[in-house]
């Protein structure tokens, strides 16, 4: 997104812009933070309330609501949509529960703001973009929330790539590697429940990767070869509600774990440039480390998410004397977001996605602009992960040669 004139809207007090949110937990908390913070770092031509949060439990809901800044909370999200006050619903619940909410609140008449994985399958996604289709010709928007793209220097460096700066395109990488499931004894949860989750690192970690790389090139992954595999199958069953897989106080023994631990994947884009991908929740040592590197005919790109305010970049038509890759700090007031924040030098960090995602959601429905990341985007990448999982179960297995 361009940057906005700062001084633009500081004649006069902005008009509201209701938000009410559905979910409290890890992703609650980013977005309450984005919402909360994104007025007072950017100028904003309408100023986010915190109007609503709902959850179905009660007494935690009400917690959150006072801890994240909500005005009022709610138990059932219908109540939600219906409120008043609440202008666009933001959906940070489980998968399974993405397109019925999506679809509500854009039927009511209000913009949208859902969590990646955009739905658990397909068909979902298409439900919901048509909805988010109808909406729009009613003046609605409906946004995916890709909160990477939001990085300074991911953003940067879709500049350059589409400045031209490395030419024509002939690879990418991507890898997403986490590790806090590499324990047998970790607890059953959600996430490890195809019913709720849609799909395990595939959907958590790949739908990311997969996102950057198409948003990085500005091109759609058209094939894919893959392979998928569970390397724990069974885990014990927490006690309690909070893994939310409907076990009481005396849950015990273990279940089954039914998406996968890590996928693996190639992919060919529209251009002919080749992509791979590895994700996986299973990699020991790895807390979050998102690295991509994409090398064209004049050059490449490096980024570590875990040196989230640095991008390597590498000039391909300087002297082979001098050349390399350069580490720039994107800290800059010209690098995108940080005209708003602090003096060249002081780092961002990850909550400051949020902030930005807010601020881009809020200046696009002032301005009328097409909602970017859209649900069509994140439709793409619900494709790209079914065209994953159905070739992983369909690879060609070799019989090993007797000795």
């Amino acid at each position: 997104m361009a940057q906005r004139d700062q001084t633009q809207w500081r004649t006069a007090a902005p008009p509201t812009l209701g938000i009410g949110m559905v979910g409290y937990a890890f992703m609650g908390a980013a977005h309450s933070q984005g919402w909360r913070t994104a007025g007072h770092v950017f100028d904003l031509p309408m100023r986010p309330a915190l109007a609503a949060i709902c959850g179905r439990d009660r007494a935690a809901v009400e917690a959150a609501a006072g801890r994240h800044g909500w005005a009022a909370a709610e138990t059932d999200w219908r109540a939600l949509i219906a409120r008043d006050d609440v202008q666009l619903v933001d959906i940070c619940t489980p998968g399974d529960s993405h397109a019925e909410i999506a679809v509500a609140a854009l039927e009511a008449g209000k913009h949208v703001l859902c969590e990646k994985p955009l739905a658990n399958t397909v068909a979902e996604a298409e439900a919901m973009t048509a909805a988010a289709e109808r909406a729009a010709a009613r003046g609605g928007a409906a946004f995916t929330g890709f909160n990477y793209r939001r990085v300074p220097a991911l953003a940067h460096a879709r500049r350059l790539v589409a400045d031209g700066r490395l030419g024509t395109l002939r690879h990418i990488r991507a890898v997403y590697l986490q590790d806090w499931l590499t324990d047998p004894a970790s607890p059953l949860t959600w996430r490890l429940d195809r019913a709720r989750a849609g799909s395990g690192a595939l959907g958590d970690l790949g739908a990311h990767v997969v996102d950057l790389a198409q948003f990085l090139t500005g091109e759609p992954l058209v094939a894919v070869s893959a392979l998928t595999e569970t390397f724990v199958r069974e885990r014990p069953r927490p006690a309690g509600p909070a893994a939310g897989l409907g076990g009481g106080a005396a849950a015990g023994g273990t279940g089954p774990v039914t998406v996968d631990d890590a996928a693996l994947f190639t992919g060919r884009l529209a251009s002919g440039a080749l992509a791979s991908f590895e994700v996986t929740r299973m990699a020991a040592g790895r807390k979050n480390a998102l690295r991509l590197e994409i090398n064209g005919e004049r050059g490449s790109l490096a980024f570590d998410l875990e040196r989230l305010n640095e991008l390597s970049f590498h000039d391909h038509t300087e002297p082979a004397a001098t050349a390399g890759f350069r580490r720039v700090l994107v800290t800059e007031p010209e690098h995108p977001y940080l005209e708003a924040w602090w003096p060249p030098g002081h780092a961002l960090g990850y909550e400051h996605t949020f902030v930005h995602q807010a601020r881009d959601v809020v200046c696009a429905l002032a301005d009328g602009a097409p909602p970017v990341p859209s649900f069509a985007d994140g439709l793409q990448v619900q494709r790209v992960l079914a065209a994953v999982e159905e070739s992983a179960a369909h690879h060609c297995v070799l019989t090993p040669v007797p000795r």
